[in-house]
């Protein structure tokens, strides 16, 4: 038979096959080719009413995470608070940097807006990110349609709100929601198991709150590309190689002065470059040892 897995906990996987789930375990050579069934996959498997099923095969996957560990994603709902904590843009685009590597499509989800007494910064802000094709909403309203007949992951720094609003999403998941620590200022931990729940037409993914990335660049080519108003005035750089920091005949810099590429974008860009750069020099140090 063959299905999506939808869970996994303590060594079982629970697939999904013609509206019904059966447990199984994965067969041991998938340890000794140093493969791991991960949520989402599409698996071949074999299933027998009186006991446990084995998955026998994995298909190709298109994309994943590592952390959550999910595959097959279509998109990802990106949550981020304007207060409490207050808006990272930074955080932000960081999230949407790994999403553009790995062919997610990102949605920008606004959460705590009424804690804003002036939204007009707020709005440019929008504008900034639904120029670049990134859509950005603020009910619940507007992301309920988005949902049909994709498999949605949901991100976000802890404390944004995010169980909330998968709670709001489906009542029956019941999650627990964590409160902010004032000390810290943000959320504690609160999920434990991917998971994954039909809603409004579509799967969505209950994935634990994690405050920092794995992003998984290396290469200053890989996050230009990454940034999709960066990667279209590139083209136009006399050189394919590059940085938009300080070669001549650069196409992003005067995009830059000119307002074509907000400044914000272009200086988060230049703080991942720098960091893509550092993790190359401290990783030719460690090969040398």
């Amino acid at each position: 038979m063959q299905g999506r897995i939808i869970k996994a906990l303590a060594g079982f996987y629970y697939v999904e096959a013609d509206g019904q789930v059966y447990q199984t375990r994965a067969r041991g050579n998938f340890r000794k080719k140093g493969q791991t069934p991960y949520v989402g996959d599409w698996v071949e498997f074999s299933a027998d009413q009186q006991s446990e099923g084995y998955i026998l095969a994995i298909s190709e996957r298109k994309n994943e995470l590592v952390r959550p560990p999910i595959v097959n994603i279509d998109q990802a709902v990106i949550l981020v608070s304007v207060r409490e904590p207050d808006l990272n843009l930074n955080l932000l685009d960081r999230f949407l940097v790994l999403l553009e590597h790995k062919g997610i499509k990102p949605i920008i989800y606004l959460t705590k807006t009424d804690l804003l007494e002036d939204l007009g910064e707020l709005l440019a802000i929008q504008e900034v990110y639904t120029s670049i094709g990134y859509p950005m909403v603020y009910q619940l309203e507007e992301l309920e349609p988005l949902l049909q007949d994709q498999l949605t992951v949901f991100m976000g720094q802890t404390g944004v709100g995010k169980s909330t609003l998968l709670n709001r999403l489906a009542p029956d998941l019941e999650l627990e929601t964590g409160e902010i620590s004032s000390s810290l200022g943000r959320g504690r931990h609160t999920t434990r198991a991917v998971t994954l729940y039909d809603v409004f037409g579509g799967k969505i993914a209950d994935t634990p709150g994690f405050s920092s990335l794995d992003y998984e660049i290396n290469q200053a080519e890989d996050l230009n590309n990454a940034f999709p108003e960066i990667r279209r005035f590139s083209h136009d750089c006399k050189f394919r190689t590059c940085t938009h920091r300080h070669e001549p005949a650069c196409a992003v810099q005067p995009a830059v002065e000119e307002g074509a590429i907000a400044a914000f974008r272009y200086e988060n860009y230049l703080q991942l470059l720098s960091e893509v750069e550092q993790r190359r020099v401290t990783y030719k140090k460690g090969g040398k040892k």
